[in-house]
């Protein structure tokens, strides 16, 4: 599978299924990237990935589909190193080190599976693995498992996040995100009257989107001006937003705009709730906007134009972890301060 075939894939799956989040897309394309492959090694393999998921964020460079590979790459590696380990079995008979590095990588797979509430039977099978072929299936059969988890995820959350929507509600989002947009389907659904501004988040005006998909729910909505956030949060009773990344701080990265949202919303002493599937979450540690790396802040296309990008709009913002309330995910709702705790889970 070339470079053009892996892009050419990832986006036969975004026209397919346009509510697809990117990060997911990726993680598919991946999935078929490593059906395909031909290596002859698990580390040739692993590095084949690690080059697909760089062309991918050449045609998507946003976090979740960074995050999202590395997520899926971590955890289907686990049954690699198992398998190399098996190899050697004889040479690490002799090492009371590496029988406990063999305990250590069992640890980790457990710590990862009972993160993202994988349930998998035999754990321990790829140790009696006899070939790359055999070690190979497992990987594969690993990875259509996370991918399966991880299109549920939104449910999760907003199965968790639809509770804290009252009756009467006023609720203020930013931009269009699918994650919301399921979480007030399920407010909706649970017979719930809410009224929604969404700010018309340019310069794509997302928003508009996100109005008219509220629009066949049913739900009252209106479209405000980004600099407008201040004046209707007197108005709201709460702010909701996705998020693209969510950072080791419990900060989050997302579409510009959502910083001013979250300033505003401290000034009012309004809740900011952010609702985010767990393979957002990424190994990054911001503490300002200037820290926040180029290939997240531009998109793809202007990174490749090689232009002055002091001179190009940023279509992301870092908000810091001060200013957000409670994120709701996919491993239960968190404060802030216990996103960091979750994400040594994940990456271990």
């Amino acid at each position: 599978m070339n470079e053009e075939e892996l892009v050419e894939y990832f986006r036969a799956q975004m026209r397919k299924d346009p509510g697809m989040a990117s990060a997911v897309a990726a993680i598919r394309t991946l999935l078929e990237f490593l059906k395909r492959d031909k290596g002859e090694t698990i580390l040739g393999l692993r590095e084949s990935l690690k080059q697909a998921t760089g062309c991918l964020m050449g045609e998507d460079s946003s976090v979740a589909v960074s995050s999202g590979g590395e997520l899926f790459l971590r955890f289907i590696s686990l049954t690699s190193l198992e398998h190399q380990v098996k190899q050697n079995t004889s040479m690490f008979r002799l090492s009371i080190f590496f029988k406990a590095v063999i305990h250590l990588l069992w640890i980790m797979e457990q710590t990862f599976l009972r993160a993202t509430d994988l349930q998998w039977e035999n754990t321990n099978s790829c140790l009696d693995f006899q070939d790359l072929s055999h070690c190979k299936k497992v990987m594969e059969e690993r990875g259509e498992l996370f991918l399966e988890k991880i299109s549920m995820s939104r449910n999760k959350v907003a199965k968790l996040c639809h509770t804290f929507i009252k009756d009467g509600a006023k609720i203020l989002t930013h931009s269009y995100s699918r994650v919301v947009l399921r979480v007030l389907e399920k407010a909706a659904a649970e017979k719930k009257r809410f009224s929604v501004y969404v700010t018309e988040s340019q310069p794509d005006a997302a928003g508009r989107q996100m109005a008219e998909a509220l629009k066949k729910l049913n739900v009252p909505v209106t479209v405000v001006l980004d600099a407008a956030v201040g004046y209707f949060l007197e108005k709201v009773d709460l702010v909701i937003v996705g998020a693209e990344g969510v950072v080791e701080s419990g900060g989050i990265i997302n579409k510009i705009g959502t910083y001013q949202m979250a300033l505003c919303s401290k000034a009012h002493n309004k809740p900011f709730y952010v609702v985010a599937e767990s393979f957002k979450f990424v190994r990054l540690y911001p503490l300002n906007q200037q820290d926040v790396p180029d290939k997240f802040k531009y998109k793809a296309d202007t990174l490749k134009s090689h232009q002055n990008l002091s001179e190009a709009d940023p279509i992301i913002d870092y908000t810091p972890p001060s200013l957000i309330t409670l994120l709701f995910t996919d491993l239960g709702v968190l404060t802030p301060s216990a996103v960091s705790d979750e994400l040594i889970k994940l990456y271990l």
